[in-house]
């Protein structure tokens, strides 16, 4: 029984602290502070306007791949982070592969969250 309860506050952790980052998004987009979509993304990005770029890590192997060749070029911040679905939903639009942060304060405190998340529960 206590193994069990281990994993569900581990589950329930890891659920709060995601929640956490999609609602730091979602502040983001009301703040006019984050774009969302592949092209839109891509163009900004092109101009310069970006600070930091997330991909859902159920994105496709193309978008990855474009994004990290992109942000990679012009050295700009990516991170893989949620799921379409739910970036989407915490923005107020439909499913989303790409966001991208144009804010310098937005993006630094989103980077901060996620390389923290990922820290803890295994990735970065």
């Amino acid at each position: 029984m206590p193994r069990s309860r281990s994993r569900w506050s581990e589950m329930t952790g890891k659920r709060m602290t995601d929640n956490r980052i999609y609602t730091f998004l979602g502040l983001a987009a009301k703040a006019g502070r984050l774009i969302s979509g592949d092209e839109t993304c891509e163009g900004a990005v092109k101009k310069g306007k970006v600070r930091l770029v997330i991909v859902a890590e159920d994105a496709s192997d193309n978008t990855r791949k474009k994004f990290e060749d992109i942000c990679g070029y012009r050295d700009i911040a990516m991170r893989f982070f949620g799921k379409k679905e739910k970036l989407g939903r915490h923005i107020g639009k439909s499913m989303r592969s790409v966001v991208a942060v144009i804010d310098g304060n937005f993006a630094k405190r989103l980077q901060e969250m996620i390389d923290e998340h990922g820290k803890e529960y295994g990735g970065v």
